[in-house]
């Protein structure tokens, strides 16, 4: 990200536990890794920098970083990202920054600092808002899976209808579903892999990640310069299936590449059972098969198996193909920014 020329009218910040999402509502994304656990302290200069290059004249936020175990609660995560976010602002001469509500409001850091819990993992609510703007009359769903997580939102009337608005009850009513197309350990979806007949064991070590497998089955781009795998190394194919290996405590000279492609797609056939599963628990909680669904994020080949598993021919709206790959990556941040100018109810 180079330093912007102008002024953008809306930086909307997406802060999660693995990533910092931004976008400015035109069209503009910017995206990087963040280790929230690990880099908590770093988080208020990677804002600024961020904030620096964007140039704004006003700072959104939304969040779902929140839940790292490096905070001792909810509370304390939020409070430490929110003063972040005003830092930033400060930093670059902003007004005061807003922070996303669960309900649909921007408010400002110290009503969040009152309500902590009502902005705490929000960023889902202004996907859903952007989503249900390209369903307005129908009874729909919105599967956005990305690097983590799987969110299932039941849309009705054009506006959000979730069942639940917080990560224990969406979790609960199969809205949240921790499954992800890059971060989401293998033996997590899958106790075992198919290897030449056999059905080997998978070690339950973070060997390899569902990352790994989607890169197999090109749903992920190759990027050799990128070193947040699971063990550190390039997320190249060939790198991609010695770890596949290791998964299975097989020497990488015993995994060919059809051999991971046989376990690359054994991992994603296990996700897309379970995210299955969610949208038609979530469905049926919502008065049955919904008239449409609108995809989101990097993991809409995931959400598409699904639903061919369901067997439920739907209207379908594919943000990515809408709006853009970039965008729909950091859908939370250009929602959050579409509704801080003006220009999504």
């Amino acid at each position: 990200m180079t330093s912007s020329p102008f002024r953008r009218d809306v930086l909307a910040l997406d802060i999660g536990g693995a990533n910092i999402k931004a976008a400015d509502g035109t069209g503009w994304t910017h995206a990087e890794p963040f280790a929230m656990w690990r880099d908590a302290p770093r988080l208020a200069d990677v804002l600024k920098r961020i904030a620096r290059d964007a140039g704004p004249r006003r700072i959104v936020a939304t969040m779902t970083g929140e839940i790292a175990d490096c905070f001792g609660s909810r509370a304390e995560g939020v409070s430490h990202i929110v003063q972040a976010v005003v830092t930033a602002a400060e930093s670059c001469g902003c007004e005061s920054p807003g922070i996303y509500r669960i309900d649909g409001r921007i408010i400002s850091p110290d009503d969040a600092a009152v309500d902590p819990l009502g902005v705490a993992a929000s960023n889902w609510h202004a996907v859903a808002r952007l989503a249900a703007s390209f369903v307005p009359h129908a009874r729909a769903l919105l599967v956005d899976i990305g690097s983590t997580t799987c969110d299932i939102v039941p849309l009705a009337g054009g506006r959000p209808a979730p069942l639940a608005d917080d990560d224990a009850g969406r979790m609960a009513t199969g809205e949240l579903v921790y499954t992800g197309v890059e971060r989401t350990p293998v033996p997590a979806i899958v106790r075992g892999l198919p290897h030449r007949g056999i059905r080997r064991p998978a070690a339950s070590e973070r060997f390899a990640e569902s990352r790994d497998a989607w890169l197999i089955l090109r749903g992920l781009t190759e990027n050799p310069a990128s070193r947040d795998t699971a063990d550190g190394g390039p997320f190249t194919y060939d790198a991609s299936r010695i770890r596949l290996a290791r998964a299975m405590l097989l020497e990488p000279a015993a995994v060919t590449a059809a051999d991971a492609e046989q376990a690359a797609r054994w991992i994603a056939e296990a996700q897309a059972r379970q995210v299955a599963r969610a949208i038609d628990r979530v469905a049926r909680r919502c008065g049955g098969r919904p008239e449409a669904v609108v995809f989101s994020g990097h993991g809409e080949p995931l959400a598409r198996m699904a639903l061919d598993r369901l067997g439920w021919s739907l209207a379908a709206v594919s943000l990515p193909a809408v709006v853009g790959a970039a965008v729909s990556r950091s859908a939370p941040a250009h929602a959050l920014a579409l509704i801080a100018r003006g220009e999504l109810s």
